[in-house]
């Protein structure tokens, strides 16, 4: 790195003119220290894993902490090998998380039943009730059907709950004290009203109603996190989460925090797609879609989530639990092989070589069939996955089609939900952008996706910082915005002022061949119903 990029950076460390931003995603826990000029001038990060226990998807709280504080060990240990300086105060803090799911704790802060992520989904008949009820589609992935569904089990624990959050929310308030969250993942707890930007009180009332027999010690919305939007302070680190966060002790209390963050809103900021008529794709692990909409759609899609952007923007989310994992073992697959015949291939050209051959197949596929459900899958009514592939004695079966149709399948419950969006509601995007693990190979994901958006789609170089990054952003704008200066001007403006991103249309011929691939996937949804049923 330059000199004088050096010491400018080491000067904003020790006059604590930086932002802090850390997100907690499903395979690794990422801490980056940015500068005034949003430059990440430092990354630390934790790898961890979800365990699979008594048939839920959970992290312990001792997973979670010692991620938080590995990452932020981590960062600090960069930041004094970089710049040979120590960490000790810092302009604002965010924390960002994989959305939704269920932490319930009581009066004395223990948690009642261990972490129940989104990936679960073992809410149908809560979500099936809350939806009809409100007329407003509840996801399974949601708090309040996670929430409804354990009063519908009859598990003792829903009598003692104090606090309702989600995973960000709980570490925001082990380290601040404050019962809060932002807008965007409080909308994915329970409904937000647009106007009011906080619960929608109607369906309180009628939840609160719903479970009167139940005669539960508490009403909903005491139990529920305080709704903030972007912008709006959320709360110090106080001396016992300074402590919690840094055991090391070098880092002070009185840090503000910004309104902690679900991922989805952290990847819109990231990506510069908090405006209407944007859109933006995460795609790794699981994968989503956000758009953000001019209008209010005509009717209620179970397969569609409505949320908010992080200042409180209406937004339709396409959620799919699965995308990268079954691709990613294919290629871990093919590289095994390669090893064994002693090939040198690293990681990166193992992907590129597998990636850019999918682009040599025939644009539908040739007839073969994949499913990468490694758990359930919502948009297409799968409790539980099975990984599959198939494919007829006469399909085109060669490396190329290969590849190209666990590319097209990755995102095939997303095009499912997508094409609600864009042939039933006529909803209309001006720019799309994508991020996450499907775009690391540069060109291969980004024309795949623009083939099942029928859009251009755009990747720049900042994205691979992620929502990190993105809660680092939103911690700056708390902090430096103008009077009445909007989100979206804010990163217009300042943000992404003459950043410039790699963007590709959507081929004719890759559009029509994804399309007739699509035929295929939902004509063969009765097979992955038939694997799991014979697969226990």
């Amino acid at each position: 790195m330059d000199k004088n990029l050096i010491n400018k950076a080491r000067e904003a460390i020790i006059s604590g003119k930086t932002s802090l931003g850390i997100e907690l995603g499903s395979t690794r826990i990422k801490a980056v220290l940015m500068d005034s000029d949003y430059q990440a001038i430092a990354i630390g990060h934790h790898d961890w894993e979800n365990r699979y226990i008594d048939n839920i998807w959970t992290y312990t709280l001792e997973d979670i902490w010692e991620g938080v504080q590995g990452s932020y060990r981590h960062l600090a240990q960069e930041v004094e090998r970089q710049y040979g300086v120590a960490i000790t105060n810092i302009g604002a803090i965010g924390f960002s998380a994989m959305m939704h799911g269920y932490m319930a704790f009581n009066k004395e802060g223990d948690i009642l039943v261990p972490f129940r992520t989104w990936r679960n989904t073992i809410t149908g008949p809560a979500s099936k009730k809350l939806t009809d009820l409100f007329q407003y589609n509840i996801p399974q992935r949601w708090s309040i059907a996670h929430l409804y569904q354990a009063i519908l089990n009859n598990e003792d624990h829903v009598y003692d709950i104090d606090y309702l959050i989600t995973l960000e929310g709980y570490v925001h308030w082990k380290l601040t004290g404050e019962r809060v969250l932002g807008i965007g993942d409080a909308s994915g707890m329970f409904p937000v009203d647009l106007r009011t930007k906080d619960y929608n009180e109607n369906m309180i009332k009628q939840f609160d109603q719903l479970v009167s027999e139940k005669n539960l010690p508490w009403k909903l919305k005491n139990i529920l996190p305080k709704v903030l939007v972007a912008g709006e302070h959320a709360g110090k680190l106080t001396e016992e989460g300074a402590k919690l966060l840094d055991p090391s002790g070098k880092l002070k209390p009185g840090i503000p925090f910004c309104p902690p963050e679900g991922d989805a809103g952290t990847g819109m900021v990231a990506t510069n797609s908090v405006a209407k008529r944007t859109s933006n794709v995460s795609a790794g692990t699981s994968v989503f879609a956000m758009v953000v909409l001019d209008h209010e759609l005509n009717k209620v899609h179970e397969e569609i989530d409505l949320v908010m952007t992080p200042a409180g923007d209406l937004v339709a989310m396409v959620h799919s639990n699965n995308c990268t994992s079954d691709l990613n073992a294919w290629v871990s697959l093919f590289g095994e092989f390669a090893q064994a015949i002693d090939a040198d291939l690293d990681v990166d050209r193992l992907y590129s070589v597998l990636y850019n051959k999918a682009l040599e197949g025939d644009a539908d596929g040739g007839g073969l069939l994949s499913y990468g459900y490694y758990s359930g899958e919502h948009i297409t009514h799968f409790e539980e996955g099975r990984p599959l592939f198939v494919r007829k004695p006469d399909a085109k079966f060669n490396l190329a089609n290969f590849m190209r149709v666990n590319l097209y399948t990755a995102l095939g419950a997303l095009k499912t939900g997508l094409d609600i969006l864009f042939k039933e509601e006529n909803v209309k995007v001006d720019r799309v952008l994508g991020h996450g693990g499907l775009f690391k190979t540069k060109g291969v994901g980004q024309r795949i996706l623009a083939a099942a958006m029928n859009t251009p789609v755009t990747v720049m170089d900042t994205a691979g910082e992620g929502g990190a990054w993105g809660i680092a952003l939103l911690a700056n704008y708390m902090l430096n915005k103008s009077e009445g200066e909007p989100l979206d001007s804010y990163l217009d403006n300042r943000v992404f002022a003459g950043m410039t991103g790699v963007s590709i249309e959507a081929d004719k011929e890759d559009v029509e061949g994804f399309e007739q691939f699509m035929k295929l996937y939902s004509a063969g949804l009765a097979i992955e119903r038939a694997a799991v049923t014979v697969l226990k």
